[in-house]
């Protein structure tokens, strides 16, 4: 694949540690780790808390986040690290499950943020493809049955 800064990218649990590994932050090993449904993470973008599904033993440290992110996310319950937003480019990250269907579905519009992302993408870049094959149609019906 071709260097294309534009293209989405969302990174879930490990997609989130390795996405700001990559970006040069450093992760942490926590005393329990979050195992567990329930668990309140605050949207820093919009104070809002979401209920959340985690199953993470590490955390990333957001003292050490690239200067191009920013915090999206932190968990009310240890003040750990629970997402990053890149500041200018369409990547973010959540280290909780929002594709997770064990409790609330608080934090799913995450899945429709990234599928704008990619519509987005799609129509700057040219790229021919069907947007059925991402099932944008179908995953939000779906979300709510």
């Amino acid at each position: 694949m071709e260097n294309n800064p534009d293209l989405p990218i969302f990174g879930i649990c490990l997609g989130h540690q390795l996405l700001a590994l990559a970006s040069g932050a450093k992760t942490i090993k926590l005393k329990y780790g979050n195992r567990a449904h329930n668990i309140p993470a605050l949207d820093l973008t919009t104070g809002k808390c979401h209920i959340t599904s985690q199953n993470h033993g590490y955390a990333v440290d957001a003292t050490t986040l690239h200067p191009d992110f920013k915090e999206y996310f932190v968990n009310l319950n240890d003040l750990s690290n629970e997402g990053m937003i890149h500041k200018e480019k369409p990547i973010f990250s959540t280290q909780f499950h929002p594709e997770a269907k064990g409790g609330p579905l608080d934090s799913s519009y995450l899945f429709d943020k990234y599928f704008e992302l990619l519509e987005v993408y799609h129509k700057k870049s040219g790229l021919q493809f069907n947007a059925d094959d991402l099932l944008v149609d179908i995953l939000p019906r779906e979300r709510v049955l």
